[in-house]
């Protein structure tokens, strides 16, 4: 019986869960994704056939080794316990690809350079001979991936990224990578289009990517038969007679294919991309299959009665601008809707405001990366009750109208559909804005609005994952104001929301803030237990938008966490009222000696330690209590541990039942703060905050200790219109402290 055996599929960020699935197609067992990758096993049939038949993934691992590599001495001797003579011969090339995350090594072509010479070093100490390195195709690449100083040492068996199939030897500009091309018809639906016999239309089809993919998906092609080096070419332990039968198997399939491939059609403008195209074509394998011409994206006529239109247009980003760019949007959208209804679209782009001017609301989109950038893959039915005209004085928008029925039913006094245009306006300009801010930053969950506008008082707060889920809150208004009135803002806010960001509205959960008590404010909202993972700082975290009031990332502690996760390396850290515990993900991420997580919520730890486990983090060095942080702090002061950084972020008020008394921030910091530092090490870190907006620190408990405000440093950007959303301090213990 085969052997099997552990593997990691490599792919771009977004892909992952396109990628597990193919991946069980292809017979992999004990699928996993993880992040920028899929863990897998299987035999090495397994293996072989993801090289040749995976269209998303970059590169299939095979690991040999995992060891701890917090040294570059310690690197070395890992990576000299595999018996390397047994993988290749010493006259092969080889090229080493090095990362690291979290770790103390953190110079890849440092890291590099010790894995080559480990390897080299064992070869001329056995044989007397040595291999050489070649950086392009060589025989054998190898692997090392360091996180939190654990090496996993892998052999690539892709030998070169697997989206280089062999048909693109030359590109247009700003091309779009095969793989990221096949990700974009499977999530439009397109290989159950073709199985229809719907055709496949790319009105700006430059250099011919997505049809090339498009035929290779219709007709069973493998995307590795043309490439001519793999990895595992060179490595001792390659099956020839089984490559040479999937091999076989893949171009008997492909012939069968072809066969039945339905119509296929690209244009473009630019006499160079259409000539790209052809000679791409060509390459492929697929000449008189993919018919090009030079023909402007509005003369785009369909073929056949149904089909696909998927389209990457220009985004502005490198290739114009908003204002140029928005006509061709717009002209692309009526050929769209005159000539393609009943037709399913897709559009990717880096641009949302562009694909606003489409005309067509979307019916779902993805998040996918186009390399570095962050583009957005927008899904259309082409139906007419699908369409709207995106020009100020136009027609009413569907949203429009149903504020409007909204307001009429809110009777006199009822807001004017005007202003709900402006709180409009201002989402799509802070969406310019914020939104570039966070692309460039790396920033995936963000507030886009704060009460911007006075006449609507409500917070939108962004949360990316596999989709983009968005987060209103509605300050609750003053009595003063009239219900009916209130009702109609949050109506034109709700109204204009879905539209601006092109997000389902079963993407979109709504929460009135009213002042809280106690344990009121991290209390149940509802019992849906609906969890979605996010992604902050390089972490995941579960967040839920329905069952509480907040969501389980305070997105303004952003910074405050990076700044926990810098200062945790080596020491043992203490989060005390630790909510959900995204802080102590952040420091145990950080390379923490240990970690202790305080909270009285049985709820909230238990969501700590899923945050923990989602991150892969142990739980044996991370502690959780269920505690009275007052009560324990209390009986911890008595113990002989301390600790080197403190995270304490208690609540403005608190009267829980399980509280011998009430809790008041201003009135108790002096016992919290003296018995937090009491706890701390000679010269280690409190970081204190609250979000009490009138809190006035009381420097005198904190005698003997180094006290900056540091409330300035910890805002983001995104949260610059609420300076008062947090106080923070960095408080730092007496060196002499016992």
């Amino acid at each position: 019986m085969p052997t099997t055996r552990d593997f990691f599929a490599t792919a771009p960020k977004g892909l992952e869960p396109l990628l597990a699935r193919e991946l069980d197609g292809l017979g992999a067992e004990s699928v996993k994704e993880t992040r920028a990758g899929v863990e897998f096993r299987g035999t090495l049939e397994t293996a072989y056939r993801a090289c040749l038949w995976s269209r998303l993934a970059n590169r299939i691992l095979m690991p040999l080794d995992r060891f701890a590599a917090a040294t570059p001495e310690a690197l070395y001797d890992g990576v000299q316990r595999t018996d390397w003579a047994r993988h290749f011969e010493p006259e092969a090339t080889i090229a080493i690809d090095f990362s690291s995350r979290r770790s103390a090594i953190t110079h890849t072509l440092f890291g590099a350079q010790k894995v080559k010479d480990a390897i080299a070093d064992q070869f001329l100490d056995r044989l007397g001979r040595r291999p050489s390195v070649q950086l392009e195709q060589p025989d054998i690449r190898i692997n090392l991936h360091l996180d939190a100083d654990q090496a996993v040492l892998s052999l690539d068996l892709s030998g070169d990224s697997l989206h280089r199939r062999g048909y693109r030897t030359e590109a247009g500009p700003a091309p779009l990578k095969e793989n990221l091309a096949a990700a974009v018809l499977l999530r439009a639906g397109w290989p159950e289009v073709a199985a229809q016999g719907g055709s496949l239309i790319d009105p700006m089809c430059g250099s011919a990517t997505l049809l090339i993919e498009g035929a290779m998906l219709a007709a069973d092609l493998a995307p590795g038969l043309l490439r001519g080096h793999y990895g595992f070419l060179a490595w001792k332990g390659h099956d020839i007679d089984l490559w040479q039968k999937l091999l076989d198997e893949a171009r008997e399939r492909g012939v069968a294919g072809l066969a039945r491939l339905p119509p296929i059609l690209g244009y473009d403008l630019d006499r160079r991309a259409i000539h790209l195209a052809l000679n791409n074509i060509d390459r492929a394998g697929l000449r008189g299959k993919i018919h090009v011409e030079r023909r402007a994206a509005a003369d785009a006529r369909p073929k056949g009665t149904k089909g696909l239109v998927v389209v990457n247009p220009p985004y502005g980003e490198r290739l114009g601008d908003l204002e140029s760019l928005s006509p061709v949007y717009r002209a692309f959208g009526e050929t769209l809707q005159q000539h393609f209804q009943g037709w399913k679209a897709a559009l990717l782009t880096g641009n949302v405001e562009l694909a606003f001017q489409i005309g067509v609301r979307a019916s779902r989109y993805y998040t996918l990366y186009n390399g570095a950038l962050e583009c957005r893959l927008f899904l259309f039915e082409i139906e007419p009750e699908r369409f709207f005209t995106p020009r100020s004085g136009a027609p009413e928008t569907e949203g429009q109208k149903k504020l409007r029925q909204i307001m009429g039913k809110a009777g006199r006094g009822a807001f004017p559909a005007e202003q709900a245009e402006m709180f409009a306006n201002r989402l799509r300009k802070n969406l310019r804005s914020l939104g570039s801010w966070a692309r460039k930053s790396g920033v995936s969950c963000y507030r886009l609005y704060d009460a911007d506008l006075p006449e609507f008082a409500v917070a939108v707060d962004l949360y990316q994952g596999e989709k983009l889920w968005v987060h209103v809150q509605e300050y609750e208004a003053p009595s003063s104001v009239d219900p009916a009135k209130a009702e109609a803002r949050l109506a034109g806010a709700m109204a204009m929301i879905p539209e601006v960001l092109q997000v389902p509205r079963e993407q979109i959960y709504l929460k009135v803030r009213r002042r809280q008590k106690g344990e009121a404010q991290y209390g149940k909202q509802d019992q849906t237990a609906h969890f979605h993972v996010v992604e902050e700082g390089g972490w995941r975290f579960w967040v839920n938008f329905e069952d509480y009031l907040d969501t389980g990332l305070f997105l303004d502690h952003r910074i405050t966490r990076g700044l926990i996760q810098q200062a945790a390396r080596g020491r043992h850290v203490l989060n005390l009222f630790a909510y959900t515990g995204t802080a102590t993900v952040y420091a145990a991420g950080g390379g923490a000696a240990s970690t202790t997580t305080v909270d009285m919520s049985h709820t909230y730890l238990d969501w700590a330690g899923r945050n923990l486990a989602l991150n892969g983090l142990a739980e044996r060095d991370n502690l959780r209590i269920q505690a009275d942080c007052l009560e324990w702090l209390d009986a911890a002061t008595s113990r002989a541990r301390r600790y080197g950084l403190i995270f304490l972020d208690p609540p403005t008020f608190s009267n829980s039942k399980r509280m011998a008394g009430s809790f008041d921030i201003q009135r108790d910091q002096g016992p919290l703060l003296k018995k937090a530092v009491s706890l701390l090490e000679p010269g280690g870190l409190l970081i204190f905050s609250t979000n009490y907006r009138k809190f006035k620190l009381d420097e005198t408990v904190l005698a003997g200790c180094a006290v900056e405000d540091i409330s300035r440093l910890t805002l983001p950007k995104d949260f610059e219109r609420n300076p008062k959303i947090h106080v923070c301090w960095r408080i730092l213990a007496p060196t002499g402290q016992r």
